[in-house]
């Protein structure tokens, strides 16, 4: 199946080993190298790399993962295709502007049943997959506007509207996604393949809490003071403590901040 990645950083900085790590996971046979995707914020909009090519055989991704841009939040997807083409207009993180800001979407799973139908508003898919749907239906319901508020209840609202349309989009199949708005990242976990067996199964997704006190060895702790980081993946990416997140979890975090926890 796919591959998810998400940073979030109090301090802005690159995220090369952690780009790194994602990547080799598409250099065995059986893993997902159908495309790529990487997509970093700067300010209300995003740099956006994507490949309709396996990532451990990309320039582009070899130098993303040494000299990427400085971010405080990024999204990334290694894509094994389950529907749609092998083209870039399959090839996610998906983004659309809403409200003067970018919104990022990824996501692992098969939604069989979802269609373009369902969709009533403004956003329209522009390739053939069930995610490119999905982020569409998400973002009518939201009903996006500006930039959420900086004390914190606009992300609250919106939390509390992800983890109702990812019940919804749950009944569809397994729906790990991340969600981005230029603020706040939101995380759906569920389901994934796992090795060894055909049946998609909990955890589909994992956290990492890092807190560094100054300058350290890490693309995320170059830091001057400082860092404080939450990375999330579908499977943990080095040894450090990375927690299962539950079926049916939703997160919303912020600065590297894990703001809001809601359980089914």
């Amino acid at each position: 199946m796919c591959e998810l990645l998400a940073l979030s950083m109090r301090c802005p900085t690159r995220v090369t080993a952690s780009l790194a790590g994602l990547a080799a996971r598409s250099d065995k046979p059986g893993r997902a190298r159908d495309g790529w995707g990487f997509a970093a914020y700067q300010g209300a909009d995003v740099a956006l790399f994507r490949e309709a090519r396996p990532a451990s055989d990309s320039a582009l991704a070899r130098m993303l993962a040494s000299e990427g841009p400085v971010t405080g939040l990024a999204l990334a997807h290694i894509r094994r295709a389950t529907l749609g083409e092998v083209t870039l207009a399959n090839t996610q993180p998906f983004v659309r502007e809403a409200g003067g800001v970018a919104h990022v979407f990824a996501h692992n799973g098969h939604l069989p049943g979802l269609s373009r139908s369902s969709l009533h508003g403004r956003f329209t898919p522009i390739g053939d997959t069930d995610s490119e749907i999905a982020f569409c239906a998400l973002l009518e319901r939201l009903q996006v506007g500006a930039m959420p508020d900086e004390d914190g209840r606009e992300i609250a609202r919106r939390a509390a509207i992800v983890a109702d349309f990812a019940a919804d989009l749950r009944r569809h199949g397994p729906a790990n996604f991340l969600y981005a708005d230029g603020h706040a990242l939101y995380v759906h976990a569920d389901r994934r393949m796992h090795e060894g067996s055909a049946i998609p199964a909990p955890p589909g997704l994992h956290l990492l809490e890092r807190r560094c006190d100054g300058l350290q060895a890490s693309d995320l702790c170059i830091a001057p003071g400082g860092q404080q980081a939450a990375v999330v993946a579908s499977v943990p990416l080095s040894a450090e403590p990375w927690q299962a997140l539950g079926e049916g979890d939703v997160l919303a975090i912020a600065g590297g901040e894990v703001l809001h926890r809601l359980r089914p």
